[in-house]
C-alpha cells in the first residue's frame, strides 16, 4: 500500500435525525484515481462536502496527509461539487483571473491551467456560451490553480455527451501521473470503471466496500450486491 493522503473514521453527517453518512471510513492512496460510487441519494456528495469543509461533519474524523483536516488544508485541496462555479458573462480567462487575484496566485498559471484542460482557444467567447463539457473542463481549471494535491471531482460528467466524457475521461485519467490524486464520485459504474484503480461503493449513507481494482473483476455485480446489502440494513 502507498502513502495514504486522505483518511476519514467514523464519519457521520445528521440531517434532522436522518443520518445521511453512517460511520464511513475511507482509505485514499496517494496519486491514485479513486472511484467513490453509489445510487443517487447514496451519501456521496454530503461525504465530500465534509471533505472539502462545505459541511461540518455530526461526528467522526478527516485526516488529511495524516493530520487532523484544518481549514489550511484547502490550499491542498481543489474540488467541483455540484455545477461549476462560473462568472457566465465572463471569458474563460476572466474567470480565472478572478480566482487568482483572490488566492493570490502569478497569473502564470491561468495560461497553465486552460492548457491542461484544452482551453486555450475560447478567446472573447463567454463562459454561459460554452458547452456543458466546456463548463466542467473550465471548472476543473479553477479547481486546478492553487496546485491542488488532491481533486475532488463530484459527478463531474453529468449532463455531457459521449465525447465529452470521453475528453474528460482522458482528462482525469492523466492528473495521477502530475502528482494529483483524484476523488471521482458518480453513480454510472460504466463512467469510472475504465480509469479508477480504487473504489468505494457507499449506498444508504454506508460504506459497504472498499479495495483496489483488480482485472477482470465484475464491479456490476459487486456494486448491486454491495447496494442490495446496505438496503437491508437500512430497514
Amino acid at each position: 500500500m502507498g502513502n495514504i493522503i486522505l483518511q476519514t473514521k467514523d464519519l457521520c453527517k445528521t440531517f434532522k435525525g436522518q443520518k445521511a453518512v453512517n460511520h464511513i471510513s475511507l482509505s485514499i492512496e496517494e496519486n491514485s484515481l479513486y472511484g467513490l460510487l453509489g445510487p443517487n441519494g447514496a451519501g456521496k456528495s454530503t461525504t465530500l462536502k465534509m471533505i472539502t469543509g462545505m459541511l461540518r461533519p455530526t461526528s467522526g474524523q478527516i485526516l488529511f496527509q495524516g493530520h487532523p483536516w484544518r481549514r489550511r488544508d484547502l490550499d491542498n485541496i481543489g474540488a467541483l461539487i455540484e455545477s461549476p462555479p462560473l462568472y457566465e458573462n465572463l471569458t474563460a480567462r476572466e474567470n480565472l483571473k478572478v480566482r487568482t487575484t483572490l488566492l493570490g496566485l502569478p497569473d502564470s498559471r491561468i495560461e497553465e491551467v486552460l492548457t491542461t484542460v484544452d482551453l486555450t482557444n475560447t478567446g472573447k467567447k463567454r463562459a454561459g456560451q460554452f458547452s456543458m463539457g466546456m463548463k466542467q473542463r473550465l471548472g476543473i481549471a479553477i479547481a486546478l490553480l492553487n496546485r491542488p494535491k488532491l481533486l475532488i471531482l463530484d459527478e463531474p460528467t453529468n449532463g455531457l455527451d459521449p465525447i465529452g466524457i470521453q475528453d474528460l475521461r482522458q482528462l482525469i485519467k492523466s492528473f495521477p501521473e502530475q502528482g494529483i490524486t483524484v476523488i471521482l464520485s458518480s453513480h454510472i459504474l460504466s463512467e469510472v470503471e475504465q480509469i479508477v484503480d480504487h473504489i468505494g461503493i457507499i449506498s444508504n449513507g454506508i460504506l459497504g466496500y472498499q479495495d483496489a481494482v483488480t482485472p477482470g473483476q465484475n464491479l456490476e455485480e459487486l456494486f448491486m450486491q454491495v447496494v442490495a446489502m446496505n438496503r437491508k440494513a437500512g430497514e
